[in-house]
């Protein structure tokens, strides 16, 4: 979260951390090959836009990547550049899946 070292409130801090996420667009990637770095991932990924984040999500009991992740792009139009740059396209030997992440629903 963002925070203010001049004195702002509180309220005027969350709500431009808000803003601020808001800017970046967050794409869901599938077919990941299991070797593949989140440095490989977002490398892949910057030749069409500016990458905030690069993230693989890997199985809590073995550690190891369970095949798709997470890359956030700097704005909307960046995003949509890799989206139809790389849907469906092969990387390290897989194809990958890439569209717009949907939020995550939430659990009881």
């Amino acid at each position: 979260m963002f925070s203010c070292y001049v004195g702002c409130s509180r309220e005027v801090a969350l709500r431009f951390s808000k803003e601020f996420q808001s800017m970046a667009k967050k794409l869901y990637v599938g077919g990941i090959p299991y070797r593949t770095s989140e440095d490989a991932l977002k490398t892949h990924f910057e030749q069409h836009g500016e990458v905030v984040s690069a993230s693989i999500l890997t199985d809590k009991v073995t550690g190891r990547s369970r095949g798709f992740g997470f890359v956030e792009m700097a704005n909307d139009d960046e995003a949509q550049k890799a989206i139809d740059a790389l849907n469906g396209s092969d990387f390290e030997g897989r194809s990958l899946t890439v569209n717009e992440a949907r939020p995550r629903p939430e659990r009881a």
